[in-house]
């Protein structure tokens, strides 16, 4: 096991300290066990150089339109209901009376 010191902001360890508290685990094995989760996430991440990486081949999402090609894209984007339809339009209404001057 290797041993090593490494800098945390202040307010980052009193939390992980906490953490660790109520896990009833060591600062230690907090660390150890984030570190471990960070490995998993991010699996080879050294055994790849930059020289070997490519871009991937490019995906068919069988999009017949191009769906930033309207300018509320990002509305619809955000829209899960149509109750969240319905208050967008009414945001929208109320800007146009602001905008307006009514």
């Amino acid at each position: 096991m290797i041993k090593t010191q490494v800098q945390i902001p202040d307010e980052l360890f009193e939390c992980a300290k906490k953490v660790a508290a109520t896990k009833e685990w060591s600062f230690a094995e907090l660390v150890r066990r984030g570190l471990e989760q960070m490995v998993l996430r991010h699996p080879d991440s050294q055994s790849t150089s930059s020289s070997e990486w490519s871009l991937p081949a490019p995906v068919d999402l069988g999009l017949s339109a191009d769906p930033f090609a309207d300018p509320e894209w990002r509305e619809e984007a955000n829209i899960g209901s149509g109750s969240a339809r319905l208050i967008a339009g009414q945001l929208r209404e109320q800007a146009a009376r602001y905008e307006g001057g009514t």
